[in-house]
């Protein structure tokens, strides 16, 4: 089964889309298939990855999330082998509010997501920037959250509201929702004000903040607006080497998270089985 990772932050402008785009992308590259959910009305994903607004007008996100088509039939394939997309438009808008009065209204995405999560090693889902239906669709359906969290004071202010929004998701929709880690984005090493903020999330989250910082990179600007991820538009720029970066260090942790889950169900497997000995 794919792992689901909801990538959220309350707050605009923190790179959440351009941290989506591409850390899927480098993924693909390392040959783990992906899948991104362009949950954003305002599809910038989509128009990241260049797929045709006129492609998907009558089959994107919203018209799987209401139901009137399979999301397999909502999903195409990007310039990059192994990444697909399902997109989004303004569309999406009306979602929320059409899914106000509907039954079990949280649950809608990862109940569609579920017959297409054994296609994938890796699900992305870009929030829109808020805390809405939406967002809680996908950190109920998501196996675990990330933060793309901008290296200035004010995007720290809003971390709290987030977690805050997780806490209560935990509580009553899911359970299971584990912290995938928070990326720090936009750092610019000639600004004391980023070191200063990369010292206190550090100092603060401690091991949940990826050793990857993402610099501020005007290729990373550039390729956005050229249906592009960086790894076709500038693969040698820092941005790109960044990503790449990044995609390794989280396919590692995925790696540890396995061995340290075997090796927790190996002594429950083994008095398991002398149990049902000694019953024999």
């Amino acid at each position: 089964m794919g792992k689901v990772i909801a990538v959220a932050n309350q707050k605009g402008g923190v790179g959440k889309t351009t941290t989506t785009v591409n850390l899927a992308s480098a993924l693909a590259v390392a040959d783990r298939k992906t899948l991104i959910l362009d949950l954003d009305p305002q599809g910038n994903a989509s128009s990241a990855l260049g797929v045709a607004p006129d492609s998907f007008a009558e089959k994107n996100l919203y018209h799987a999330l209401v139901g009137l088509v399979p999301l397999q039939n909502a999903i195409f394939p990007t310039e990059i082998d192994g990444l697909s997309i399902a997109p989004s438009n303004n569309d999406l808008s009306g979602a929320e509010i059409e899914l106000v009065s509907a039954f079990a209204r949280e649950n809608k995405l990862k109940a569609i997501l579920h017959d297409v999560r054994a296609q994938y090693d890796y699900i992305f889902i870009d929030c829109p920037p808020s805390l809405g239906l939406l967002t809680v669709n996908a950190l109920t359906a998501a196996d675990s959250f990330l933060v793309p969290l901008q290296c200035e004071y004010f995007a720290l202010v809003g971390l709290s509201q987030l977690l805050n929004t997780v806490g209560l998701i935990r509580q009553s929709l899911n359970p299971s929702l584990k912290e995938e880690g928070i990326v720090l984005t936009m750092f610019d090493g000639r600004n004391n004000h980023s070191q200063e903020v990369v010292r206190e999330v550090r100092s603060h989250f401690g091991e949940l903040v990826f050793e990857t910082v993402i610099p501020r990179n005007v290729r990373l600007s550039e390729c956005s607006s050229f249906g592009k991820p960086i790894m076709l538009y500038d693969i040698e720029s820092k941005g790109s080497l960044a990503y790449l970066s990044l995609a390794k260090e989280m396919i590692s942790n995925s790696l540890e998270q396995a061995s340290r889950e075997r090796s927790r169900s190996a002594p429950m497997q083994a008095q398991s089985y002398l149990e049902e000995s000694g019953n024999g």
